[in-house]
């Protein structure tokens, strides 16, 4: 696992890398802003349409094999890339191809190298994991961003892909000589790749794993679950109105708060920094609940609420930190549900609905939020978005909580009587 984490970690780095020198060689070569948003909806796009047939392949697949194989053909594209840049030979036609290629890949190595995290450590510690995954997540993201400027500055763009493709061959290479730990959830493959051995899920009998390789089990699953819709639903309204940061603080720090540059680049320093906190706090979470991402998401974005009224970048700073914790735990605690609530031999594919799910996320968020700006500018995004959050999650638990407390009628021998189940149990 600390080999893993460190690979990881260096993997982040090298992506936040390569998407942050793409943004401006799209610029670059179009100087259009629009371009650069088409380049990322393009690699997005595949997410949508084959994200649940990769999550699908990750559960038919040996997971080591799929996670280094996925992972040295991101290399290639980023070598061939950096080739491109280095020759002159890059247009935006061929930046497009490659992205969309690059985002068919990330289908299946997505859900890959998320579980093949997993499998490192016993079944109980598997929250932790996610917490440690979210923690390099966010570091790399950090650390990424920083390099880009040094090494665009110093080696140019074309060296900014080549240390990617490095960081995905280093990847690569450490994948091998992993090895599952003893108590770790096995799949129903349980191929000698994986470390396993054949085993039905609970309560599926002798059914053959081949039946499970389905990509309808994996949508029939999620749509019958209600702990993953819920889960969906918080998820999606915080991350069109409330997460998309980059662009509401960027306008209020330079726009109202009359601040530069420099000033959103302390923003979003601080707003790393409590990311961070908040994937080590949230890998302390052993059984995290859907009620409690709900809770740290609406308390997030009541937080953003207060942000958006802050009357100076100081009081900003100030705001933005806690909000970025509580956030981040939210995510962290979601991400434990997610991969761990379904059983181990649909978890590829559950990963694979989700990624389709974030990519609409993804692809109408910023547009709607873009126009809830120009109507109420970047104060009132901010403020808007954190109530819509907070009342749409708070109307969601108060009406779970009637449904659950609502009178069930029980025919006896005697005259009907009216029965409350106890709070939580089904009605």
């Amino acid at each position: 696992m600390r080999w893993w984490s460190v690979a990881n970690f260096v993997s982040n780095a090298g992506t936040w890398m390569q998407l942050t020198v793409q943004n401006l060689l799209v610029l670059q070569i179009t100087g259009s802003a629009a371009a650069t948003g088409l380049s990322l909806s393009v690699q997005a796009a595949p997410g949508l349409l084959m994200g649940v047939a990769g999550g699908a392949a990750v559960d038919r697949w040996p997971r080591r094999l799929t996670a280094a194989v996925s992972q040295a053909l991101l290399g290639a594209v980023a070598f061939a890339t950096a080739l491109l840049v280095a020759f002159d030979q890059l247009d935006l036609g061929i930046l497009m191809a490659l992205a969309a290629v690059t985002g068919l890949i990330a289908t299946v190595d997505g859900p890959a190298c998320a579980l093949l995290g997993n499998d490192l450590v016993p079944a109980e510690d598997v929250p932790s994991a996610i917490g440690v995954g979210s923690l390099i997540h966010n570091a790399g993201r950090l650390a990424g961003a920083a390099l880009a400027g040094v090494t665009v500055g110093f080696l140019g763009t074309a060296a900014a892909y080549a240390a990617n493709g490095l960081s995905f061959l280093f990847v690569a290479a450490v994948i091998p000589f992993l090895r599952p730990a003893a108590g770790a959830v096995r799949r129903i493959t349980g191929s000698a790749a994986d470390g396993g051995t054949p085993a039905a899920p609970p309560g599926d009998g002798a059914r053959r794993a081949d039946d499970d390789m389905t990509v309808r089990e994996g949508l029939v699953f999620f749509a019958r679950r209600p702990r993953l819709l819920a889960l969906a639903g918080i998820t999606g309204i915080s991350a069109v109105f409330g997460r998309n940061y980059g662009l509401t603080l960027a306008v209020l720090v330079t726009g109202p708060l009359a601040g530069g540059a420099g000033a959103f680049g302390t923003v979003s320093t601080v707003l790393a920094v409590g990311g961070i906190v908040g994937a080590v706090l949230g890998a302390r979470l052993r059984k995290p609940s859907v009620r409690l991402v709900g809770v740290m998401a609406a308390a997030g974005a009541l937080l953003q609420v207060v942000a958006g009224l802050s009357p100076s970048l100081a009081v900003l700073l100030v705001m933005v930190l806690p909000m970025a914790v509580v956030e981040s735990i939210s995510d962290t605690a979601g991400t434990t549900v997610l991969q761990t609530d379904p059983p181990a031999h649909l978890r590829g594919r559950i990963l694979g609905v989700w990624g389709s799910i974030k990519t609409v996320w993804g692809l109408g968020g910023p547009p709607l939020l873009g126009l809830l700006m120009e109507l109420a500018g970047a104060r009132g995004a901010l403020v808007t978005g954190g109530l819509l959050i907070a009342g749409a999650i708070g109307a969601g638990f108060l009406l779970r909580d009637r449904r659950t407390t609502a009178p069930v009628l029980v025919r006896t021998g005697t005259p009907a009587v009216t029965k409350r189940p106890a709070l939580g149990t089904a009605a």
